[in-house]
């Protein structure tokens, strides 16, 4: 690997500060010490230019290169918040906030872009400026478009834009990222039922909501294998049940559902929100109960720039001999997207190795991912905008 070797001097720096974030993990919008600790160490580092509460958390870094006769200026991102999970790794840095951790490796991320800035900030190889953007409410609170709207892109004329993720499953040292179409746009839906609450030992003298809501439940796995055609790529997932009651002999009045879709479309979204309705209102009718359906947007789904892309393949290359290029799209979501609608840009993965999935409570983001990230990052900076 191509990895520099500032960033194996650095390894157990950027380390710390990565248990740090892990042990203080904070929910979207409200990474107050997260983003403290970054402006900090940017202050520490020399960026020439640091603002904080930028689209409601966020922080914005800007470095200079030693030149910028390029007029040219590149932004990186990573994502701050975690997730309102129960932690059950046994380690000496694991979260410190019950229900909280950070189970996606957005701790990893911040680190490896803090180290990758401490590094720019100390050598300005390049021609231009590069706009660090820490963003807040990755995790289905807005923050991309928060920071959008704030200016993230006009202010500092912010010509083209990358991210990148970790990926357990994927060997450290390899990147994946696609042309087109990489990360599904993730809707939310919510459905309540309304029945007639009563005895257990008496269902007859009740409409059961939970009967009527299961019901309801089998009723949508239909929509993917029985009504969109198999080639096309589609999730539809009821994962909250939870009824008015918590005993063992009462049929609750009400029960609320939740779940998410998972499409690339948009006449495939718009069909299946159509669906989820009728499939929902009809069911409840037949058993005499009444339902009241929820559709919440997600981001669309993330799209890379074809020219980005290839860029940040051929720097993967460089940094790790690897880049797969033609796998299989993710269901997963991503606001990152609404960035690379504003401009053109990528997104990329990188291995995270033998670990817990994304999202799962044992989830631990692999330090060892952290020389890779950081050269990755620098070596974009110093390619995109060399040095006459």
């Amino acid at each position: 690997m191509a990895i520099l070797n500032r960033f194996s001097e650095m390894f157990e720096e950027i380390s710390t500060w990565r248990r740090d974030l892990h042990a203080h993990p904070e929910l979207r919008f409200e990474e107050y010490r997260t983003a403290a600790f970054v402006a900090s160490k940017l202050k520490e580092f020399g960026v020439d230019e640091i603002v904080t509460g930028f689209g409601g958390t966020g922080v914005v870094g800007v470095i200079h290169g030693h030149n910028n006769t390029s007029g040219r200026s590149i932004g990186f991102r990573a994502d701050m918040d975690a997730l309102p999970i129960q932690e059950v790794n046994d380690l000496p840095h694991a979260s410190t906030i019950p229900g909280k951790m950070h189970a996606c490796g957005h701790d990893g991320h911040t680190s490896m872009l803090l180290g990758a800035a401490k590094y720019l900030a100390e050598t300005r190889n390049f021609d231009g400026k590069i706009v660090l953007a820490f963003q807040p409410a990755e995790e289905g609170g807005g923050g991309a478009r928060a920071m959008i709207d704030a200016g993230l892109m006009d202010k500092w004329n912010v010509e083209e834009i990358y991210g990148m993720h970790n990926m357990p499953g994927l060997p450290i040292g390899e990147f994946a990222v696609r042309t087109g179409p990489q990360m599904a746009c993730p809707d939310k839906f919510e459905i309540i039922v309304h029945g007639k609450g009563g005895h257990g030992a008496m269902p007859h003298k009740s409409v059961d909501s939970t009967l009527v809501a299961a019901q309801i439940v089998v009723a949508l796995q239909s929509i993917a294998s029985r009504n969109i055609n198999p080639l096309e790529n589609i999730v539809v997932s009821v994962c909250g049940f939870r009824t008015e009651t918590d005993t063992y002999n009462v049929i609750p009045n009400t029960v609320r559902l939740r779940g998410t879709v998972r499409t690339f479309e948009k006449d495939v979204q718009s069909f299946v929100r159509a669906r989820i309705d009728a499939l929902t209102k009809s069911t409840a009718d037949g058993y005499g109960a009444v339902a009241e359906v929820t559709h919440m947007s997600g981001p669309p789904p993330l799209v890379n720039h074809e020219r980005q892309a290839d860029f940040a393949a051929e720097i993967a290359l460089s940094v790790c001999g690897v880049a797969h290029r033609n796998f299989e799209p993710s269901m997963g979501g991503e606001d990152f997207s609404e960035m690379l609608l504003e401009r053109p840009g990528a997104y990329l993965f990188v291995g995270n190795g033998d670990s817990a999935d994304l999202h799962n409570p044992s989830y631990e983001f692999n330090d060892d991912v952290i020389p890779v990230g950081c050269s990755w990052f620098v070596t974009m900076a110093e390619r995109r905008m060399p040095l006459s």
